[in-house]
């Protein structure tokens, strides 16, 4: 084995990878392992995991090891939405669409505050510039650490204040449960899905590799009468999520 190029070992150790040859453990062996095994230098090593870390298949964590990284796909229905709007649930629409693939998968609340509008997110809130908003960023996650998307949302302040979405914490069941307690129910939700390649922020947060291309989700909510409820802009690799939009109405009236 001795003489391979690091591509040549990186090609190798996807193979092995791919075949569930670590899936006991989830990570790679040592590079001190990996060098006796393949009598390859240690930076020849360190570029075959560089690779692989680049095009999303490792995740090198310093003190813990070279893991390896989950791309098992979680499929998104849009019918999550609708399954979450009546109050008093205690699951939101991603809890409640990775529980029905059989996965662990959690909202997490990172932050809110107070911001006020640019123009762009006051336009699709049909707000004036400079407006005061409510902003929350949250994770989407499967337990207990596997980030699957980043999500940051804006609301215009009374309806945020009146949810109670401007408190400090996760918005149990969902926040279109919460909109439709304070009177406010979410009747038609429109995304936007694009692509493109992850910020270094991203990629760190997800643990992705700058070759693994990121899906950009914008939705906007409005109720029964037309109004805006929420702005919402999410991030996810687009080798991890399947957006479905299931049952969607065809034809003309």
């Amino acid at each position: 084995m001795a003489g391979r190029g690091y591509r040549e070992l990186a090609e190798e150790l996807r193979c092995r990878i791919d075949a569930g040859e670590f899936a006991g453990d989830r990570k790679l062996p040592s590079i001190e392992q990996l060098m006796d095994e393949y009598g390859a230098a240690r930076q020849t090593i360190r570029s075959a995991i560089g690779v692989l870390a680049d095009e999303g298949t490792v995740v090198p964590v310093r003190k813990v090891g070279t893991l390896i990284r989950n791309r098992t796909p979680v499929q998104v229905p849009l019918s999550r939405y609708g399954q979450v709007i009546a109050p008093g649930n205690t699951k939101g629409p991603w809890e409640t669409a990775t529980a029905a693939q059989g996965l662990d998968g959690n909202m997490q609340f990172v932050s809110v505050e107070r911001v006020h509008a640019d123009r762009q997110t006051a336009a699709l809130l049909n707000l004036a510039n400079g407006d005061e908003l409510v902003h929350r960023v949250r994770q989407a996650l499967i337990h207990p650490d596997d980030v699957v998307q980043i999500q940051q949302a804006w609301y215009p302040l009374a309806i945020a204040e009146a949810a109670g979405l401007d408190r400090n914490d996760k918005v149990i069941g969902g926040v279109y449960g919460a909109l439709t307690a304070a009177g406010h129910r979410p009747e038609t939700a429109s995304e936007t899905v694009g692509a493109r390649a992850p910020t270094a922020a991203e990629a760190s947060q997800l643990r992705i590799g700058g070759r693994v291309v990121v899906l950009t989700l914008e939705r906007v909510t409005h109720d029964a009468g037309g109004q805006p409820l929420e702005v919402l802009r999410a991030v996810a690799p687009a080798d991890r999520l399947k957006l479905s939009y299931d049952n969607l109405p065809l034809g003309g009236p």
